[in-house]
């Protein structure tokens, strides 16, 4: 097999690769041997069919096959022997004219990664922003929940419904005068004013009193979820059965026994507990802009230029879709447009940091270990229908690609934890708003690390328009946003819920539906 070098330019290379007519031949003769017996032919015992019949029958198959296996081979050797990374698929074509029987020529064409010199992390110094919890707003959040646990009891005898009174009703919805399922309930709580049931349910029982039968008129939503009852207009007879009032809310240890908790301190030690945690997310969010803009103002080097068209592409996408939805989405559209050697600038530093990241991690022994990798796979499946599960489960074993893309936002937070254990860290304690505003004040913000087979996105964004920086902002995040923590105890949470409503209750919008894998594949 012969290679020849035909571009050596910045990060691309160009190869012409000669297999000889005889390593093809030689595969083929492999093949046929391995399949021979297992060829069932008329007039043939199995296995006993002549190597010269299995040749005359299916050998442009096989011959197709052995070439594919050779051309694979001979990118894997060219890898090895020019000691290349490539950054992307390298692009193969066979030469034209080729016939069985001839060497095979191919052109190779491929990006490499750029040689990064490994970057020197004595000196690394970070601010670290962190907020006490204040007493006001562990108040405030104590006020929150007791809010949210609202009581009723029993209203004066023959009071008229106000909003944010409760009601408890029996209904019968009848769509054309016939009732249609999901649409009756008996002793149903409903709160007027809190918008659970469908528009225009909750206002027709304002002034309602106790033994009131009413019929009232709505028309359920377009994108209601039963279709049957989508846009229609129905009908539902209403028996009023009680009418509620709230009642105060005394912020007790009773209080604190009613949600499942022992007394008022554990309530105040968890939701202190979930205030620190929403702080120390924005801490890290800062804390991790910070190191990237060291990074990226210490490191200045060629980058794949495929890759960086990648992440221009991704990113243009984003904001045209939110252009899109703009009142004015020529306007909107013409701006960015004017901009878009910005947002190029943003993929090349995105691309670069990722790179650099990656380089820092396999420097110093970061990984994701196999049982991590495990559970990425398991919580990525759940976005799956259930039988389409184990499918998925199959394709990252079998794609590197698509491991790689799994992997890469935890990979991140692996090496970002590691550079944090190298800084020295200052802390300084500010209050929630000033951390926001230094958030808010750097430059830009975070993607995924870019391994020689991954083509996450990666960084900051400039000081445009905030409904521009927030599109970036979805593309790039992986921790960028706290993310909302349940309440101290599952009946806390519930408490807030009420009793769940049949089919008068507003409809709750659903994700959609992922793709089967196959069609995906």
């Amino acid at each position: 097999m012969q290679i020849v070098e035909t571009t050596n330019e910045g990060l691309k290379r160009g190869y012409t690769v000669t297999i000889p007519a005889s390593v093809i031949a030689q595969k083929v003769e492999g093949e046929i041997a391995r399949v021979a017996p297992q060829v069932q032919l008329p007039g043939f015992r199995p296995g006993k069919v002549p190597a010269n019949l299995v040749r005359k029958r299916f050998g442009a198959q096989i011959h197709q096959d052995a070439l594919e296996g050779t051309i694979r081979e001979a990118l894997d050797k060219v890898v090895v022997d020019q000691k290349l990374r490539p950054a992307t698929q390298p692009e193969v074509a066979l030469g034209e004219g080729y016939a069985e029987g001839q060497d095979a020529t191919l052109t190779v064409a491929l990006e490499v990664l750029p040689v990064i010199a490994a970057p020197d992390l004595s000196g690394l110094k970070l601010d670290k922003l962190v907020v006490p919890v204040a007493d006001e707003a562990l108040d405030e959040a104590v006020q929150r929940v007791a809010s949210s646990a609202k009581r009723f009891a029993d209203a004066e005898e023959g009071k008229a419904a106000e909003t944010g009174d409760q009601l408890i009703i029996d209904f019968l919805g009848k769509l054309d005068g016939v009732p249609f399922e999901g649409g009756e309930a008996q002793d149903a709580a409903l709160e007027i004013g809190s918008g659970r049931f469908i528009p225009g349910f909750e206002e027709q029982l304002v002034g309602a009193k106790v033994g009131d039968e009413k019929v009232i008129t709505v028309t359920f939503p377009e994108d209601y979820q039963a279709e049957h009852l989508a846009g229609k207009e129905t009908t539902f007879d209403i028996t009023v059965k009680a009418v509620k009032v709230a009642a105060e809310t005394v912020i007790d240890d009773e209080f604190a026994k009613s949600l499942g908790l022992t007394d008022l301190e554990q309530l105040k030690s968890l939701l202190k507990n979930q205030l620190e945690g929403e702080t120390a997310q924005l801490t890290r969010t800062q804390m991790k802009r910070q190191l990237l803009d060291i990074l990226a103002q210490g490191h200045d080097f060629d980058v794949p230029p495929s890759m960086v068209e990648a992440e221009f592409n991704q990113i243009w996408q984003q904001l045209t879709q939110e252009a899109g939805r703009e009142e004015d989405p020529a306007a909107a559209l013409a701006e960015i447009e004017a901009e878009k050697d910005d947002y190029r600038a943003i993929a090349v530093r995105r691309v670069r940091l990722g790179l650099l990241l990656s380089e820092i991690g396999q420097a110093n022994g970061v990984e994701v270990s196999q049982q991590e990798m495990q559970m990425l796979v398991q919580q990525a499946a759940q976005q799956y229908r259930p039988e389409d599960r184990q499918r998925f489960a199959e394709y990252i074993q079998s794609e590197p690609l698509a491991a790689a893309q799994l992997r890469a936002p935890l990979y991140e937070e692996k090496v970002v934890d590691f550079l944090f254990d190298k800084a020295e860290v200052t802390t300084r304690e500010v209050t929630k708003e000033e951390l926001e505003a230094a958030i808010e004040a750097e430059e830009g913000e975070v993607g995924h690390v870019h391994g020689p087979d991954c083509d996450h996105d990666h960084d900051h964004a400039p000081k445009k328009k905030a409904a521009k920086k927030a599109v970036i902002e979805e593309a790039a995040a992986t921790e960028e946003a706290p993310k909302k923590k349940a309440a101290p105890k599952k009946k806390a949470a519930e408490a807030a819920e009420g009793e769940e409503a049949p089919a008068a209750e507003a409809p709750k919008k659903k994700a959609p539906a992922k793709k089967k894998v196959a069609e995906e594949n």
